[in-house]
């Protein structure tokens, strides 16, 4: 997702309290399981799981990406605005280490991907409580998440290759970085590895704190793969980016995307 969009939604939202504001006032391993069964069978799994998956072609991913109909809440969007769809050679970072996580960051993908495919959501508006405080109302009427969903399927074990440079990324970039994308440069202050899903081949959750106007605020991704196919989901809250106050990562839209890649 990118920075100028979390940034520009910040200050207005920010903007817009201020002046409500002064109006008011005035798992375990299976390996002894396989070592104690059939020798050939364990060394055949072994060999399968080895073969690199098949990447998938650009309608297969039209096919597997989300639809309206695969969600139960929420708002997707087919066609991402311009403003959503950040180009890699548009992200630029003050440390090439951290690439991979500017990149998950602004909503692009990691690697050469054989084929992509984009869709946004946004969650549903929560209305705020009858009588609350202007600002409090503002703030409620942004609660709600806004994500960028990017399909990318790899050749020759470019979808393996991507969520090693994602965990290797997060490892030396603990401390924070920087990074630009489409002229917009974002401080982001610490990164912390978080539980990741279950339902992949494999899964890489991440928290990056970035400093939005001021405000040290989530941001949070989920990266799942399956076969070739790697599932990049960066998402924010339109209130969090405000406030910086901690939000819960929409794991419903992972679900949903992972059932359409089996």
């Amino acid at each position: 997702m990118s920075s100028p969009v979390v940034r520009r939604t910040a200050l207005a939202a920010s903007t817009a309290a201020l002046v409500l504001l002064a109006t008011a006032c005035g798992g375990s391993s299976d390996s002894k399981d396989a070592k104690a069964g059939d020798g050939r069978t364990a060394q055949a799994d072994k060999t399968a799981s080895a073969a690199p998956a098949k990447a998938l072609g650009a309608a297969e991913l039209q096919k597997a990406a989300l639809t309206q109909a695969d969600v139960r809440s929420g708002k997707v969007t087919t066609k991402v605005p311009a403003r959503d769809d950040v180009a890699q050679d548009k992200v630029t970072t003050g440390d090439a280490a951290c690439k991979p996580l500017a990149l998950l960051q602004a909503g692009s993908w990691v690697g050469t991907p054989a084929a992509t495919v984009k869709r946004s959501w946004l969650a549903d508006a929560k209305k705020p409580a009858a009588g609350s405080d202007p600002k409090v109302a503002l703030l409620a009427g942004l609660d709600r998440e806004k994500v960028i969903v990017t399909l990318a399927s790899y050749d020759d074990g470019g979808a393996e290759q991507a969520l090693k440079d994602l965990r290797t990324a997060a490892e030396k970039c603990t401390g924070g970085y920087s990074y630009t994308a489409d002229g917009t440069r974002t401080g982001i202050a610490k990164v912390t590895v978080t539980q990741a899903p279950g339902g992949a081949d494999e899964a890489f959750a991440v928290t990056q704190t970035m400093n939005a106007d001021g405000v040290k605020a989530p941001a949070k991704a989920v990266v799942v793969r399956k076969g070739a196919t790697v599932v990049y989901i960066p998402a924010i809250n339109l209130a969090a980016a405000v406030s910086g106050k901690d939000f819960d990562f929409p794991t419903a839209l992972v679900d949903a995307q992972l059932a359409k890649l089996k």
